[in-house]
């Protein structure tokens, strides 16, 4: 697994997210709203979150999103690196901070870090159809949707589809 750098925004800083941090992230895991489109349901406690953070990580590593100045997680964005230069990325910012453009600015610099920093090729994310705010942070981003994958996920809603959005570091660093 590679590093996980501090990362500073101005606004925000990113940094590694530790089993500390469960405490402050389970009322967004608990959030049946937040938890919509997640593959899992809604925490019903924070060992539930505490547990998951703890898991393994395999290729996985996140970073958790916090207001400069303050190291309380308002967030992560997770990133899983399938296979050398090609990552996937996930995210999540708590309820209280929607609409202000912290997932853009902390999934920016994540973006930042994985395709100039790192020299990924690729970076993909699948999300719900359904999921409008995702959706549209993706392609704000600069994602092109690259396809639906049908029944692809079987999640705590039933079996769903998946839209697959990709960005090449050539289409982010021309930005």
């Amino acid at each position: 697994m590679r590093p996980i750098p501090v990362l500073d925004t101005g606004r925000l800083r990113l940094r590694e997210r530790t089993v500390e941090d469960a405490e402050a992230l389970f009322p967004s895991y608990a959030d049946v709203e937040a938890m919509t489109y997640w593959s899992h349901a809604p925490h019903t406690s924070v060992e539930q979150t505490r547990a998951r953070i703890a898991e393994p990580p395999g290729e996985w590593r996140a970073w958790a999103i916090t207001l400069a100045g303050d190291d309380r997680a308002i967030g992560f964005v997770a990133v899983g690196e399938k296979r050398p230069g090609v990552s996937e990325i996930g995210y999540m910012v708590a309820r209280a901070h929607w609409g202000s453009g912290i997932a853009r600015e902390a999934v920016s610099a994540v973006l930042d870090q994985l395709l100039r920093v790192e020299g990924q090729r690729r970076v993909f994310a699948d999300t719900d159809p359904e999921n409008v705010a995702s959706n549209g942070l993706l392609k704000a981003l600069g994602f092109t949707l690259e396809g639906r994958l049908r029944e692809e996920w079987e999640t705590h809603l039933g079996v769903r589809d998946t839209f697959l959005w990709g960005l090449l570091a050539s289409e982010w660093n021309a930005r």
